[in-house]
């Protein structure tokens, strides 16, 4: 069967929610080739994928929503397929014929797509039946034009029923009248560069009305059930919940032919498992009425969007574990020491943000700026025993902190924080001698990596979560055989299980430095053990505090494979411990583990 490709496109503005209808491609018409160097405060986080690609945050939504694996392929820039074409040109591909836009350039990015399309994303390693692409920005941007006509083409190209396209556009409110006329300029637009959407998706601050839609059918020439309502909702959970309502799923079956589609009973049965799951998990979450409340302690909290997976981490473990979520964005600069006297209401302010969470999370980030705000928080949270989670740098932050303060190693500090030329004895943080400082695109530690839970980690809470969760347990076969999902003595993979016998476990990473080994020994004879390492034995992963309801540091991004029916376990522990409900959820996760009752994998 021919694989089937829907559109999602967006007029009058950017970035309104055409990926709340999830996607598998992500098309980014600027000249970057990934977003690994992009400033966090102007685009939003960085995504990592298992294979290292440092892509645009949306891809994290569709892993998250789709419960899918996508690879850097699936993040098309401008720069990345004009570097590509070039390429070709270099080699001789187009046998000394000018390479132009049209249509060497439109060819190339039709052909990336259909590539792209073949590959499994899921445990099932089947072809997926559909693509569904994602257009970045505006039709109507010039540095959109290339895009358009290539999509334009790929219709003609897919063939009939094997295409659909849906254009999603504001209504705004004004003076409390629906206004259509942005939406009906937007469809001109994308008509005039030969697109027709089959449906409409009109975002919206509230329910549109009868008048609204039939208006919006009759000029923009679709019939009323393809003007599909996306209404503000309580989260964007609720999101596939009203697009079923308004029968979107009929409207893909009849115009893309779905029931030609040869479905195994068994996914059948699966997918509706899992759409029960999911909606019984948003309903149960309306009604929750406790409230967690989280700390987040960052660089870059003046865009959330920063830390857009981080938020939707604490999200999935805060549902799991029935509670309301509030999370304090608290700007990590603020609790340093000289803003008391630069600015003390917002010093003040910050202290008392600090002392009134039930949990302190310090994120991922890069730079001196606000450090030691960040040490401020865990110091206070290790003293306090209030639960700690610490990201990569959070981590790096906690190994500081307890160095300074519990080890008595004065001026305890990062490489990364202190000049080159600078002398500074104690670096208990260092540059990893593999990593390349220049050029600095793509030069981190990236992708999935393993990581093995040490001997003396009987103790850790973190680990019994792991242990509960069976797709986080040695999925990278590119590293080891994926039957081996346990640890000999010597850190060795095995198949063969005994009692007590460590897991290893994969997870995404992003990072230049990692703790000095010179200092491990120090900090273990103190009482902050590092209870996973990378297979090597020489790279510290993990660290986690005995007597401590929740002090943990991990140098991966465990956000980056949370899904809505399946938490994190970093987060999922750090959230349950903050809420008092640790020991249920981990009961309930062990049960859930003994009963198979997870749903499609998760």
């Amino acid at each position: 069967m021919s694989t089937k490709y829907v559109l999602v496109s967006g007029g009058v503005i950017s970035g309104i929610g055409k990926g709340v209808i999830v996607t598998s491609i992500k098309i980014d018409p600027y000249m970057n080739i990934d977003a690994g160097l992009m400033n966090p405060l102007e685009h939003g986080e960085c995504f990592v994928l298992d294979d290292g690609g440092e892509v645009d945050l949306d891809l994290g939504n569709y892993e998250r929503y789709l419960n899918i694996t996508l690879g850097r392929d699936n993040n098309i820039t401008t720069g990345k397929i004009y570097k590509h074409v070039i390429d070709l040109e270099r080699k001789g591909h187009y046998l000394g014929k000018t390479v132009q836009i049209v249509p060497h350039l439109t060819d190339a990015l039709q052909d990336w797509i259909q590539n792209v399309a073949q590959v499994p994303v899921d445990s099932t390693g089947e072809r997926p039946d559909i693509c569904i692409i994602e257009l970045g920005g505006t039709v109507g941007d010039i540095e959109s034009a290339p895009f358009i006509e290539a999509l334009r083409c790929l219709r003609r190209r897919a063939g009939p029923y094997n295409f659909f396209h849906c254009h999603v556009s504001l209504i705004p409110v004004i003076n409390g009248e629906q206004k259509t006329k942005p939406t009906q300029a937007a469809i001109k637009d994308v008509r005039s560069v030969g697109l027709s959407p089959d449906i409409i998706g009109c975002r919206c601050e509230e329910p549109l009305k009868g008048p609204t839609k039939e208006k919006l059918a009759s000029y923009c020439q679709v019939e009323l059930d393809q003007v599909v309502a996306v209404h503000d909702v309580p989260s964007t959970y609720h999101v596939p919940l009203l697009l079923e309502t308004q029968g979107l799923i009929s409207i893909l079956r009849e115009m893309l032919r779905l029931d030609d589609v040869s479905i195994p009973a068994s996914l059948v049965r699966s997918g509706e498992q899992t759409w029960e799951t999911w909606k019984n998990l948003v309903t149960t979450n309306d009604r929750a009425y406790e409230t967690v409340k989280i700390c987040l302690v960052g660089k870059y909290t003046t865009l959330q969007d920063s830390y857009l997976s981080v938020r939707k981490s604490l999200e999935h473990a805060s549902m799991r574990c029935e509670r309301k979520l509030e999370i304090i964005w608290l700007n990590s600069s603020d609790l340093e020491s000289e803003m008391e006297e630069k600015s003390p209401p917002a010093f003040y302010k910050a202290r008392h943000q600090l002392c009134t969470a039930s949990g302190i999370l310090v994120p991922g980030g890069f730079g001196e700026r606000g450090t030691e705000g960040m040490v401020a928080a865990a110091k206070w949270a290790r003293e306090k025993k209030i639960p700690y989670l610490g990201i990569c740098l959070g981590m790096q932050i906690a190994v500081i902190e307890f160095c300074r303060n519990v080890c008595g190693i004065q001026g305890a500090q990062s490489a990364e924080f202190v000049k080159e030329d600078a002398v500074a004895e104690n670096k208990v943080i260092i540059h990893m001698a593999e990593i390349s400082k220049t050029p600095m695109g793509a030069s981190q530690r990236l992708g999935l990596k393993n990581t093995v839970f040490q001997e003396n980690s009987d103790f850790s809470k973190l680990r019994k979560l792991y242990e509960t969760e069976a797709p986080y347990v040695n999925r990278l076969p590119a590293a080891s055989d994926p039957t081996k999902k346990y640890a000999t003595a010597d850190g060795e993979p095995t198949s063969k299980p005994s009692p007590g016998q460590p897991p290893i476990i994969s997870e995404r990473h992003r990072h230049r430095y990692e703790v000095n080994p010179t200092y491990v020994e120090t900090m273990a004879s103190h009482g902050l053990d590092f209870i996973g390492k990378d297979e090597s034995g020489e790279r510290m992963e993990i660290l986690e505090l005995r007597d401590h309801p929740w002090f943990v540091g991990v140098q991966y991004h465990p956000e980056y494979l949370s899904r809505v029916l399946r938490p994190s376990m970093p987060y999922l522990g750090f959230v349950a411990a903050a809420a008092g409900c640790l020991d249920r959820v981990m009961a309930d996760s062990d049960r859930d583990r003994r009963d198979g009752s997870l749903v499609n994998g998760v």
